[in-house]
């Protein structure tokens, strides 16, 4: 579950890191089947409240929750962008599934307050809720502007290599998972 980053916005379809993951997975052999459930625009209480319905459809092992960068956008409340994320985290655990939680980071828009409170709250809640985390999903792209849109913010087809290495490199704890049939 994502938001434009995951979700291919401004890029040619099948060229994001998602569907890198799915042929890397294709590639092992594996039987695993990926579903993308990002929304451009998507925020944490959006993601919220789509979850308990794709966790019943899709009963997925595994849910990767990359929100939360839209909620920072809008100026929205840590504090709730925390709450939505750790109840995502808990509904997808007690769903039987494991979660990998991607790390965001913001520029100092709102403030050196603001934004140190939004990127320590995605370590905080992967300890809190025991569950592996991407430390920052836009490491290595984030201080090359040759790596993004015209709009400065969203990643071109260049940086989804690195954006499915960032992501692939954080699944090694789920290795014997994505290994079983």
């Amino acid at each position: 579950m994502g938001d434009s980053l995951s979700a291919e916005y401004g890029i040619s379809r099948g060229s994001g890191w998602v569907k890198l993951l799915e042929g890397q997975l294709q590639k092992q052999g594996s039987q695993w089947l990926v579903f993308n459930a990002s929304i451009s625009g998507e925020t944490s209480a959006g993601g919220l409240t789509r979850i308990t319905s794709l966790l019943q459809q899709k009963k997925p092992r595994i849910v990767m929750l990359e929100l939360g960068a839209n909620d920072a956008l809008r100026g929205l409340s840590v504090d709730e962008t925390e709450k939505n994320l750790s109840k995502m985290i808990q509904l997808s655990k007690q769903s039987g599934a494991k979660v990998l939680l991607f790390g965001m980071q913001i520029p100092p828009n709102y403030g050196q307050d603001y934004t140190k409170k939004f990127k320590d709250l995605y370590p905080k809640l992967a300890t809190q809720e025991g569950v592996e985390l991407v430390p920052f999903f836009m490491a290595g792209i984030v201080t090359n502007a040759d790596f993004f849109q015209a709009d400065k913010i969203h990643p071109n087809e260049k940086a989804q290599t690195i954006l499915y290495k960032n992501v692939w490199g954080a699944m090694a704890p789920y290795q014997t998972l994505l290994n079983s049939k």
